[in-house]
């Protein structure tokens, strides 16, 4: 019992830089009683030598005010992973109990990929509940600087845990994981890419995610070290490329699809999805507000199938404002079908893939 009350006592300190504490970042690999002097072994990965220094100095006092002044604090640091030789990316192991991971990519912010990555994940659970495989989505939130997952699926509770597991909360039928969960809403998050990798391999390991069919992959915007750090520890199965209509959308998307195409990642372009392709009046008449054809030329220049039109219908953001995403909350709305479309083609290319 007193090994309780130690453990509850750590859970005060954060890991510096971070709202998370200590032990249930899984920080903490022994804490032992030995005839009244406290044994306790940390494990970190840093490269700042001041942490195990304030780590050390925050358990020390916080033992002591337990009364505790006996103890044996042993913190093993290792240094960050350098990136490895050109030709030697190293992949990442799949996670016991997910079957397929889709990643959802765009080159650029502003395509709404977070929206899309929702409503997907939404309509896929749809499309295999109607198989007969209810609960079978999840949906981790990479998205590190601007994670809007939790508003969009209308979770606002810290996950709790279960053990050495982290329980993801579920909405909708999808479970689902973010950074949201552990920062205060106005919080900058202002990491450095070994923080963020670190973060990332927890998410998928540390979670008790089930047995999942598809794990849906919010990816920041981009093609820089933290993108291809992400990709490096997810083991995907494909990813699905997110643009706009407009000319500039579509080439940084090509970019976006030529970084997972690359012969030391290696990872297959699923299909292309244009979002926000034209907005429908009340008359039924199709307006492109922003151009058309972008994501068709995208998908022609990556030898890539193109997946669908998703309109620029004011519901769908309005639906993720309020937590009820459209596939959701307006199932026989003309968004929900495209979402659902597409669902049902990205559950076939998985399954082949």
């Amino acid at each position: 019992m007193e090994k309780e009350i130690i453990l509850d006592a750590l859970k005060r300190i954060n890991y510096p830089g971070f709202s998370r504490d200590i032990v249930s970042f899984g920080l903490v690999r022994s804490l032992e009683l030995v005839e009244g002097q406290v044994h306790l072994s940390l494990a970190i990965t840093t490269a700042d030598k001041s942490v195990p220094e304030k780590l050390r100095a925050e358990i020390d006092s916080v033992l002591k005010s337990l009364g505790r002044i006996n103890a044996n604090i042993d913190i093993a640091v290792s240094a960050p992973k350098t990136p490895a030789a050109p030709g030697t990316l190293p992949q990442a192991k799949p996670v016991a109990g997910i079957r397929y991971v889709v990643a959802v990519a765009g080159g650029k912010g502003g395509v709404g990929k977070s929206t899309f990555a929702v409503n997907l994940a939404c309509a896929l659970e749809r499309e295999l509940a109607g198989t007969g495989k209810p609960g079978a989505v999840g949906l981790l939130d990479c998205d590190i600087y601007g994670p809007t997952v939790p508003l969009m699926m209308g979770l606002q509770e810290r996950p709790e845990l279960d053990g050495d597991k982290i329980v993801p909360p579920e909405n909708h039928g999808v479970r689902v994981m973010s950074l949201g969960f552990f920062i205060d809403e106005s919080a900058p998050v202002i990491w450095r890419g070994p923080m963020i990798t670190k973060t990332i391999q927890q998410f998928l390991n540390d979670v008790a995610w089930g047995e999942t069919e598809i794990l849906v992959v919010d990816l920041p915007p981009g093609t820089g070290d933290v993108q291809l750090s992400l990709i490096q520890n997810i083991p995907l199965t494909g990813a699905l490329i997110v643009t706009t209509p407009q000319r500039a959308a579509a080439s940084v998307a090509q970019r976006c699809a030529n970084m997972f195409l690359n012969e030391k990642i290696d990872v297959p372009v699923l299909g292309v999805v244009e979002n926000m392709s034209f907005l429908e009046t009340a008359g039924g008449e199709r307006q492109a507000i922003f151009g058309e054809g972008g994501g068709e030329a995208t998908a022609e220049l990556l030898d890539a199938d193109f997946l669908g039109k998703v309109p620029l219908d004011p519901a769908i953001r309005e639906s993720g404002d309020s937590g009820v995403p459209i596939v959701t909350g307006r199932p026989d709305s003309t968004a929900a079908g495209v979402f659902r479309e597409i669902a049902r083609r990205i559950i076939k290319k998985v399954a082949s893939a």
